[in-house]
């Protein structure tokens, strides 16, 4: 991997993280694109550059982490369900899922119907909760099991959430907020896990590349949920369904 590569790298993690896309299917299928064959490292450098994406959400949302302790208790109890099933499946995603890019495209296909369909049949209403301190813990609990769909490469963290959390009748712009403070304690896990067991086969080159792709993924991270947050407010995610429909059957053709 050059620099040129984790930057491109970087962009698309920031970029997709927090939408309803799936930023792992869009890593492993770019990765394709630009020549880089997988490896152990490769897989870890698309975990890792994860951070960067975390760090933007402490970034913007710092105050509500600090001020609302009641709201992280909520938050970790969302962890629970997702850590137990991210640890006793970890090694089949990434040696099995993360080896065969075919499992992120059907999953970007089949999510992407799920999206349209989910949005054509749900219908907000005045009544679903509408600020993130009232988000019950039986709600987090069940977001934080429709979070761990999203170990199958694909499927996406953020679809799964939003959609789970809608669900619970909690209205669009909470879950998503939601989903943006659920990531951090979610990614940082999964990222700690794996750097922890393959740091030292890090060289120098490979630290540099690691560097790189944080701060561009933070850079775009922070871009992509503000303009996420805007859109929200007059759209739902019908587009981001055919989005990701149209992209599934793009790569199909060309790989």
């Amino acid at each position: 991997m050059n620099l040129f590569q984790s930057i491109i790298l970087g962009v698309v993690e920031g970029f997709t993280e927090f939408l309803p896309v799936s930023s792992t299917a869009h890593l492993i299928l770019v990765s394709k694109i630009i020549g880089l064959k997988s490896s152990d490292f490769l897989k870890t450098f698309e975990i890792s550059i994860q951070l960067g994406a975390i760090a933007s959400v402490v970034f913007l949302y710092w105050k509500t982490l600090i001020h609302d302790w009641e709201l992280n208790k909520k938050i970790l109890a969302a962890l629970i369900p997702t850590a137990l099933i991210g640890a006793i499946f970890y090694k089949l995603v990434k040696n099995v899922f993360l080896e065969n890019y075919l499992v992120s495209i059907y999953a970007l296909l089949i999510g992407g119907v799920v999206i349209i369909l989910f949005e054509m049949l749900h219908k907000e209403k005045e009544s679903y909760v509408g600020e993130l301190r009232n988000i019950s813990y039986k709600q987090a609990i069940v977001i934080g099991f429709f979070q761990s769909i999203s170990i199958i490469p694909g499927v996406s963290r953020a679809a799964a959430t939003i959609i789970g959390g809608l669900s619970m009748r909690i209205k669009r712009e909470i879950i998503v907020e939601f989903s943006f403070l659920l990531a951090i304690p979610t990614m940082a896990a999964a990222t700690g896990l794996d750097l922890i067991q393959n740091v030292d086969s890090f060289s120098g080159a490979d630290l540099i590349n690691l560097g790189t792709g944080f701060i561009v993924s933070f850079i775009t991270a922070t871009l992509s949920i503000s303009l996420l947050l805007k859109y929200i407010k007059d759209h739902d995610f019908t587009y981001f369904g055919i989005y990701r429909i149209a992209i599934a059957l793009l790569f199909l053709f060309l790989l």
